[in-house]
């Protein structure tokens, strides 16, 4: 798959971390480094968006735009909601990645998010 198709196909997989984290490469990486948060393999991948599952269980992604876009390489933003379990709130996103492909495999998923959305959503006190 080139970089498009590995984008697209990891956003309508989020649901099923394992097949999800397949994508990757044995030492692919996603990282996000606005909220701190980094991964890398498909075992440490896939045990990621697990936990993000058990915060957000009915997480997704939709609305996908492409704007940079060559055969290893995509730029791209999604939005992303779900209802956060441990306050009940929507948690509702616009990211923004970079997906950089490498044989067929992502090789680093790079996102950044509205960190005062997911903070609104995240806290129970409605900051």
């Amino acid at each position: 798959m080139n970089a498009k198709e590995l984008l697209h196909t990891y956003l309508s997989s989020i649901q099923n971390p394992e097949a999800a984290a397949a994508l990757f490469a044995d030492d692919g990486i996603i990282e996000l480094p606005t909220v701190n948060a980094r991964a890398q393999g498909p075992v440490a991948i896939q045990r990621f968006l697990t936990g993000l599952l058990a915060k957000v269980p009915d997480f997704r992604f939709e609305n996908v735009r492409t704007w940079i876009e060559t055969p290893d390489r995509v730029f791209g933003e999604y939005d992303a909601q779900g209802h956060v379990v441990s306050t009940g709130k929507l948690y509702k996103q616009t990211y923004a990645g970079l997906l950089v492909a490498e044989h067929g495999k992502i090789k680093l998923l790079h996102e950044a998010l509205d960190t005062l959305a997911a903070s609104r959503a995240f806290n129970a006190d409605g900051v």
